[in-house]
């Protein structure tokens, strides 16, 4: 038996989302739990598929289930589609298998005609109302399905309300609406040739333009921008809907609600809502909604019946939900719910107070955050202290505290960007088709509209900041400028908005580190409670280990050293080292550096006490160190020419030439430099054990472990061990009359160790995958040279499908460490094993790798501020492994 294309709210299942898309399905869903929902059918997401293949016309037979889908509605109602005495009008709504806000088109009041208006107005019993619909149904049709220019109608609208003198849509007066109703419908026979009056018609149209809209340019752009492939939604539901009149009266309104406040978490009833308005009113941010709280003290009983249904659907569906409802002659009903897009602030306290509520266990919390979501958190604020007074304030919509230069459309936001410009979309109020322009800024500002707004929507599910309904200011499209008392803001100036405050401020003002929340590390402290991955940080300061620490880092994975020895004054000394031919003197700059490094190690062991530091000695070729050969070129031969010969410049640069390598990244660096160079890595030995032992006299914990880098054979790693490591080691606790527990290890970044990882296993504690080098010599690729040659090329051709630099290999290199993991523990099961590379602190990569390696690593080592993403991701892949993981909704 064929597939129904048609199926009721009744008889559909609420779990078929991919069938019958987000909006139907909530629609189902609160049927099935008992709350007011207008009858309504689906037109399922098959008939879509089918609309495309047919060359984008309806199937065959869809209109025949069509027509027994509005019978069934006549049966529910008591009205007639079409008919003389009761109308029944319905709305014809898109519905994909992911939330698209605005995207795609919806259609209201399908089957209102000259003769079905007068059926209409006996039944909502207001002339006023039965003519206001029917003006909003003629220009929501003939934009949407006629394509007709939305100015055709917004300027007699405009016309229309300056000859009554009236600023809102409400206060037209009767005879104002009837002339509306007349222009509109000259509108049509000026654009089409005739009004298109059949209600079955009407009906059809509206079916295939919702179809259409699939396939609108912003439709497509934003699932592009949103990586939303056919796996994930594949076409658009139609969903045929009761009318219900939020404009009947005024005890009739049209609102959003949320179940919980979408900018702070608070558990409280938050949204807007508009008396004597209709469906798009609000969202559009045309008039200034009323705050739910308002509703509350106007209609009480309708709010309570509001509150106890949207949280109803909450506990079902486990999640903050966004719901749209309308309330007619009193009465209320619900017409759709979604998972709400929120603050990242408020959905990371939602989950841990849900928690807390035995509403969700800590697992469905931890894989109910997403890493956009902890980055958001971290966006800068601004600074109070050194801000200027605030130039107009709006409803804080979308957090982050951003600067960038004011344009007036979503193209040139597009052409601004383009040409590497920061800017800021400023628009009275946004419409679906502004969404290119919403990518291509880094914040968004709107005159009107308020939290519901499209505006809202969209930035908070971008992750855009923005401030919406700044309505101290005023935007003039013609001069493209925008005014907030005396001043005034051209195109090109530069603005910052705060998202965290609605304040809108001239020029660019100074940010600071957010403060958090307690329930932000309460989450964290709960991935780590599911997680079989341990996090650590790679930091080279005290800075970093503070910022580490605070963060949750379980220690410190890599600590490079390389920085030790560019600070002011010891530059200076280290190039004595590697220029000078004398080994005494040679030996008395090493020492004076051991005894300044030493003090940097201090510092470091003490922030991250009771938890492993692990330092990498010195890695970098030595050239690097060493003055510019092209300047020192210039300088010895100025001094030729001028006849006054630099010996000490002659022999500098002849050092620098000897040291110089054609291929630096694959030459005498690493370990080849230990054991070329001991008195290197006995000054950074002797340095880090001094300073274990100093903390330790002081009562303190310390993990220290000693990382040589850049290995390829395991003997080189014996000698180094053996010859310079060890010794220096005996050295020191015979001069400190004490010992120090500390491990060594190696860090895993080239072929062949990880080719041999079971030789370099047994004589090493630990091992440390260096990833960065790692995707170098697997690739020989030259990062630095790749990045700027070709690798833009490489991915706009799909030779590759990611930066290998950011996101780790799969295919290759995360294959490699997974046969060199297998090696390793195949002859030191309990061997620690980790990462250090930056693909420790990047999402996908921990990801790939846990899918690749898997609990073959023991922990991933990410910068400080990549450390919390890490505890996340890593948190939640440890579930997936462990069969764990459980299905949440998805925000």
């Amino acid at each position: 038996m064929a597939r129904k294309y048609v199926l009721t709210f009744e008889e559909a299942n609420p779990d078929d989302v991919k069938l019958l898309g987000g909006k139907a399905t909530s629609l189902v869903l609160m049927t099935r739990l008992g709350l007011p929902v207008p009858p309504g059918f689906t037109i399922t997401t098959v008939a879509c598929k089918e609309y495309y293949k047919n060359g984008e016309k309806l199937p065959e037979g869809l209109m025949d289930e069509v027509i027994e889908g509005v019978r069934y509605l006549e049966a529910k109602t008591g009205r007639k589609f079409g008919g003389d005495g009761t109308p029944l009008l319905v709305s014809v709504r898109s519905g994909a298998a992911v939330s698209m806000p605005g995207m795609m088109d919806t259609v209201l009041n399908v089957g209102l005609n000259d003769k079905t208006l007068q059926g209409f107005i006996k039944f909502i019993g207001s002339e006023h109302a039965a003519y206001d619909a029917y003006r909003r149904f003629l220009a929501m049709f003939g934009r949407i399905v006629l394509g007709i220019p939305e100015e055709e109608f917004n300027k007699p609208l405009d016309e229309v309300k300056k000859k009554y003198g009236v600023k809102e849509d409400p206060e037209i007066p009767l005879q104002g609406l009837k002339e509306l109703v007349e222009l509109y419908k000259q509108v049509y026979i000026r654009r089409v040739g005739k009004v298109i009056d059949d209600p079955w018609e009407q009906l059809r149209l509206s079916i295939d333009a919702v179809f259409k809209s699939w396939n609108s340019p912003r439709a497509k752009f934003y699932r592009e921008a949103n990586k939303i492939t056919p796996d994930i939604a594949d076409c658009t539901a139609a969903s045929v809907v009761t009318m219900v009149f939020g404009n009947a009266d005024w005890r009739s309104a049209t609102g959003v609600v949320f179940s919980r406040n979408p900018a702070t978490g608070e558990d409280e009833l938050y949204g807007e809502y508009l008396p004597y308005a209709q469906g798009e009113d609000v969202v559009a941010g045309i008039r200034t909604p009323k705050p739910i709280s308002e509703l509350k003290k106007e209609m009480p009983e309708v709010y309570d019946q509001l509150y106890k249904g949207v949280k109803l659907i909450e506990r079902t569906k486990k999640a903050v939900q966004d719901v749209e409802f309308t309330i007619e002659k009193g009465k209320l009903w619900f017409l759709q719910t979604r998972n709400a897009k929120m603050n990242p602030l408020a959905m990371i306290k939602v989950a841990v107070d849900m928690v807390k509520q035995n509403w969700m266990t800590k697992e469905e919390a931890v894989m109910m955050i997403k890493p956009q979501h902890i980055l958001q958190v971290l966006y800068p604020r601004i600074d109070e202290a050194k801000a200027p007074k605030p130039i107009a304030k709006g409803i804080a919509a979308s957090p982050g505290a951003v600067s960038g230069q004011a344009v007036f459309d979503p193209d040139s936001a597009v052409e601004w960007a383009k040409a590497g410009k920061r800017v800021i979309l400023v628009r009275e109020e946004t419409k679906p088709d502004d969404v290119h322009g919403f990518y291509a800024s880094v914040g968004i500002l709107t005159s009107r509209g308020g939290a519901t707004s499209h505006a809202a929507v969209v930035a908070r599910a971008i992750g855009r900041p923005a401030v919406v309904g700044a309505e101290g200011l005023k935007i003039d499209y013609s001069t493209r400028t925008a005014k907030a008392g005396d001043v005034v803001i051209k195109e090109g100036d530069w603005l910052t908005i705060d998202g965290f405050t609605g304040n809108v401020y001239v020029g660019q003002v100074p940010t600071i580190e957010p403060k958090l929340p307690p329930e932000f590390y309460e989450l964290l402290n709960m991935a780590d409670s599911v997680s079989v991955f341990g996090v650590k940080a790679n930091a080279d300061t005290p800075e970093d280990a503070t910022i580490a620490r605070r963060f949750g880092a379980k220690g410190i994975g890599l600590l490079r050293t390389e920085r030790m020895f560019r600070a002011p004054g010891r530059l200076e000394l280290f190039r004595s080292v590697i220029l000078s031919t004398n080994a005494n003197e040679r030996r008395d700059a090493l020492n004076k550096l051991a005894e300044l490094m030493r003090r940097d190690f201090e510092e470091i062991f003490e922030i991250m006490e009771g938890y492993p530091v692990t330092v990498r000695l010195f890695d970098p070729p030595l050239h690097e160190f060493l003055p510019n050969v092209e300047e020192l070129v210039a300088e010895v031969t100025k001094a030729r020419t001028l006849g006054r010969p630099d010996p000490e410049k002659e022999a500098l640069l002849a050092r620098v030439r000897a040291l110089m390598e054609a291929n630096p990244m694959m030459g005498h660096r690493g370990v080849r430099l230990g054991i070329t160079f001991p008195d290197i890595y006995m000054a950074q030995v002797k340095a880090i054990l001094e300073a274990a032992l100093e903390l330790k006299k002081r009562g303190k914990s310390i993990q220290v472990q000693i990382m040589i880098p850049q290995v390829s054979e395991y003997k080189e790693l014996e000698y180094v061990i053996n010859n310079v490591v060890k010794p220096t080691a005996e050295e020191v606790f015979k001069n400190y009359g004490e010992r120090i527990d500390f491990k060594i290890g190696t860090m895993m970044e080239t072929v062949r160790a990880s080719l041999t990882a079971d030789k370099i296993a047994k004589i090493v504690d630990f091992m440390s995958f260096g990833t960065n080098d790692l995707t170098q010599a697997v690739f020989s690729f030259s990062r630095d040279d790749v990045e700027n040659k070709f690798m833009s090329q490489y991915l706009n051709l799909g030779i590759l499908p990611y930066d290998p630099f950011v996101t780790i290999d799969r295919d290759g290199v995360a294959k490699l460490m997974k046969i060199a993991v297998d090696l390793a523990r195949s002859v030191k099961p309990d061997i620690e094993i980790g990462i250090c590379g930056e693909h420790g602190g990047d999402a996908d990569s921990i990801r790939i790798l846990a899918e690749v390696v898997g609990r073959g690593l023991d922990y991933f080592s990410a910068s400080p501020y990549r450390v919390p993403v890490a505890r996340l991701v890593s948190a939640q892949e440890s579930l997936k492994i462990l069969g764990k993981a459980p299905k949440v909704a998805e925000y």
